[in-house]
């Protein structure tokens, strides 16, 4: 009896709105050039966050498909459709990634985010770093969870390495790391706790601009979440 029930699949919020977005270009209620609604009007439509909203657009502008233009919002451009159903193909199976797989990519790129931001920080970008550092180290102190605040220390990170490229990557699998953090539980009150030493001995290398040794530390950071990936079966 139970062979013949299948198993119910509930959908992310994000696959659905990328998936509607699909629809419409699709269907041609949206041409090349036109733009999207405003990203209030669409979560109020939908009933979902402006958030998710947004993480669909920014998924959806890395692939190419829309442009968000500076006080102008967001255009569709002239992708073709064949183009078209291959990249959100791409896009909604990048939303089931396993957690290895999103653990091993964000190492490549955490290295040579910090390898490029022991280059290019400027002054600037250190007062930014130790602003989002203080705001884990508070998060931390308060409740004993602040995964969030952990994962924007490291897009500072990203962005003080002049690199919107890698900065891109790192937001679209920065959502799928925090809820596998979340859901698997893999951040310890001990766990947290010691990534503060890590986080200053990056800082301090960065600011120090020591190319091997920012890398290095990074490294060592991540170390515990790269063993605990190669435990998990995919």
């Amino acid at each position: 009896m139970l062979e013949s029930l299948q198993k119910i699949v509930v959908q992310d919020p994000i696959d659905l709105i990328i998936t509607q977005i699909r629809e419409l270009i699709s269907s041609g209620k949206i041409k090349s050039g036109e733009k999207l609604p405003p990203e209030r009007k669409l979560a109020e439509h939908l009933g979902v966050s402006r958030g998710q909203v947004r993480e669909a657009i920014t998924k959806l502008q890395f692939y190419g498909i829309v442009k968000v233009l500076p006080q102008s919002g967001t255009v569709v451009t002239g992708i073709g459709l064949v183009a078209l159903e291959g990249l959100i193909s791409d896009i909604l199976k990048l939303e089931k990634s396993d957690f290895r797989s999103l653990i091993d990519t964000r190492i490549l790129l955490e290295k040579e985010a910090t390898r490029l931001a022991a280059i290019h920080r400027t002054s600037e970008d250190l007062v930014k770093l130790s602003a989002a550092l203080d705001l884990y180290e508070e998060k931390l102190m308060k409740d004993g969870n602040a995964v969030e605040e952990d994962l924007l220390f490291h897009l500072k990170i990203a962005e003080a390495g002049k690199n919107s490229v890698l900065k891109s990557l790192m937001m679209i699998i920065t959502p799928d790391i925090v809820k596998n953090f979340t859901e698997l539980k893999v951040c310890s009150d001990d766990n947290n706790r010691k990534t503060i030493a890590e986080h200053r001995l990056i800082l301090e290398m960065i600011s120090k601009q020591d190319e091997n040794g920012a890398v290095q530390a990074m490294q060592e950071h991540l170390n515990d979440i790269n063993i605990l990936s190669k435990s998990i079966k995919n």
